[in-house]
């Protein structure tokens, strides 16, 4: 791949999106894909041209021909046909590319404001900001896939327990992970079964004798 992309440098001074090179793989594009995306990021006739195209990266026609398929099934690359002087003309259209990465930035926008909310909830909650460490372990949750709906909901559970520690929601969410818990419908129908349980032990704990001798005195 190096040499490639030193190949193309060699002829061009080279234009790589940022945004392109750290999600590259996001997107499943392998790096073979990524060096013919690159070149045809940097040159302005993008026509259909396989031995062309091969001759600047240095591989062959075929092996073009089987990168450009490979983009186009991944919805990347689109193949454009244009009448020019009475005759069709292929061309790549990297149109799905540029929309696919304006999507990453978008949610990646969105992602930081909903980090963001569910920091402020905390520091809310907690009545003070939140230490680095504390920072990392809500990383951590998320990392983990642990949605913030659930998160907020462990955060609520403490809350209502008057036991608000990050060690304390962090049991929370590993025994509803053992339980399977993983919505807030799943906390909720937990909760339910959790209070029809205490409901028969209390009827089950209830004096019945002396509820009788009570009555009668």
């Amino acid at each position: 791949m190096v040499e490639k992309v030193i190949n193309l440098i060699k002829q061009n001074n080279l234009t790589i999106p940022y945004i392109l090179f750290t999600n590259y793989k996001e997107l499943k594009i392998t790096e073979e894909e990524l060096i013919l995306i690159i070149y045809l990021i940097n040159e302005p006739n993008k026509i259909y041209n396989p031995k062309q195209i091969g001759e600047v990266l240095k591989i062959e026609p075929a092996k073009v021909l089987e990168l450009v398929n490979e983009l186009t099934v991944k919805d990347i690359l689109k193949i454009e046909i244009r009448v020019e002087n009475n005759i069709h003309i292929e061309y790549l259209s990297l149109d799905n590319l540029y929309n696919k990465l304006a999507f990453l930035i978008v949610n990646s926008d969105e992602k930081k404001k909903e980090n963001q909310n569910i920091y402020d909830r905390f520091e809310k909650e907690m009545g003070r900001p939140l230490s680095p460490i504390e920072f990392e372990i809500i990383n951590g949750w998320q990392a983990s896939k642990i949605s913030d709906e659930l998160i907020l909901l462990a955060l609520k559970e403490a809350v209502y327990n008057g036991a608000l520690s990050l060690r304390y929601i962090d049991r929370i969410l590993f025994d509803w992970s053992k339980k399977g818990i993983k919505t807030r419908a799943d906390v909720m129908k937990h909760k339910q079964k959790h209070q029809t349980k205490k409901e028969k032990v209390d009827i089950f704990d209830y004096d019945w004798l002396n509820d009788d001798d009570n009555e009668n005195n």
